[in-house]
């Protein structure tokens, strides 16, 4: 079984994927949005041959549903009415901070930046994805 991981942003969505039976998520692209994104991620999920698709959903450090985990969960929501395939969301607080640290560039500005803001957002979905992933073995 093939679960897709997605951090959403308002111009890139990070993608990891992981397979149910090694339960290892690994980064594998950042896709830059300036269509529509639902449509974009119903192709990455058919290309994919994803089984499972999990969505970070942007909660508040108070863990309420801001203006952008609103969005998020329309988007889930109209990915839902459009795939025959479970879509589910996961707390994605902090993984974009997680994944600058691990990338080293946590607070940086400057040339290639967006380069490593997209490799940012795909390390960012392979974080949650793996804590979905070990959420789902210890329930």
């Amino acid at each position: 079984m093939r679960i897709i991981g997605l951090d959403l942003g308002d111009r890139r969505i990070g993608v990891a994927a992981a397979e149910e039976e090694t339960r290892v998520a690994i980064p594998i692209a950042t896709l830059n949005v300036s269509g529509d994104a639902v449509e974009a991620i119903v192709q990455l999920v058919q290309d994919q041959r994803a089984d499972e698709l999990v969505v970070g959903l942007p909660l508040s450090m108070s863990g309420a549903l801001g203006a952008q985990a609103q969005h998020v969960m329309s988007l889930v929501h109209e990915l839902g009415a459009r795939l025959s395939i479970p879509v589910r969301t996961w707390d994605e607080r902090l993984t974009t901070v997680q994944a600058g640290r691990s990338l080293g560039t946590a607070g940086k500005r400057g040339k290639g930046q967006g380069v490593a803001r997209a490799g940012r957002d795909a390390i960012a979905a392979a974080i949650l994805l793996q804590a979905f992933l070990d959420g789902r073995r210890q329930g």
